[in-house]
């Protein structure tokens, strides 16, 4: 299975700033590389990117995503951007329950498994993000917690839960420079894949990504574990160099 490195922007970039990111991927990226490329970036970034992708033509080799999706197909849900806008703009992913949206935004478990759903509808992968509190990993609850998570997605996506991505993604470890080590982050991603193949006889299609401060010097280590199949990556997304290292990381 090849590889998965998307890049999670935030709520980064400016037209200037963006531009000069993109350009420096473009002239660094080994024509088609080993592993699949992702960039998550602001709404209002969508259409740039898209237009510097027809400019660039290196820049094929990198796929669309959103960092969000509408629960909603369409309606009166002012300042909410539904699946087939982002399909519109030739998304090809779309992040779902990002622990700063279950955070910040109280976005539920039920939530998230309908916007994966909503994604899944149009044809966009969900990246499904899951993850404990490092209250939780110190209660011994890190995997009843990832396990409920995932569960509310495959209840409400059975049929197709073999086309999503997911990301684990302790909270913990976002942002602030911590990184769970590698073996803690592998007897995670061996739940989930359990979890998954469970569920579902597809299983070995579904990639699991990585997303706690994953970055130039953890990356290679981080990616040879058996079952991390990729990574989620947050600022070091927003540093040509360092995203381009830990793509040339996965595709080893």
């Amino acid at each position: 299975m090849k590889k998965l490195i998307a890049g999670n922007w935030k709520m980064n970039g400016s037209l200037a700033a963006n531009e000069a990111l993109l350009q420096a991927l473009a002239a660094g990226l080994p024509g088609q590389p080993a592993c699949a490329v992702a960039v998550c970036v602001p709404a209002p970034y969508l259409a740039q990117f898209q237009a510097l992708a027809k400019a660039l033509p290196a820049l094929a080799a990198i796929d669309l995503g959103a960092q969000d999706v509408s629960a909603k197909a369409s309606g009166a849900y002012t300042g909410e951007v539904s699946a087939s806008m982002l399909k519109d703009f030739g998304c090809r992913y779309a992040i779902v329950g990002h622990s700063e949206r279950r955070q910040y935004h109280f976005e539920t478990d039920a939530l998230v498994a309908e916007k994966a759903q909503q994604a899944l509808a149009v044809g966009i992968t969900p990246i499904v993000c899951v993850g404990e509190t490092l209250a939780e990993r110190e209660a011994g609850q890190t995997e009843s917690v990832v396990k409920r998570q995932l569960a509310a997605v495959i209840h409400a996506n059975g049929h197709c839960i073999s086309e999503i991505v997911v990301a684990y993604e302790p909270v913990w470890a976002i942002g602030t420079g911590r990184t769970a080590t590698p073996e803690q982050a592998q007897a995670v991603h061996a739940v989930l894949r359990a979890q998954l193949k469970a569920a579902t006889d597809q299983s070995a299609r579904v990639k699991i990504l990585y997303g706690g401060s994953m970055n130039a010097a953890n990356a290679a280590t981080l990616l040879s574990q058996p079952d991390i199949d990729g990574g989620l990556i947050g600022g070091a997304s927003l540093k040509a160099p360092d995203f381009l290292t830990i793509i040339a990381a996965a595709a080893v």
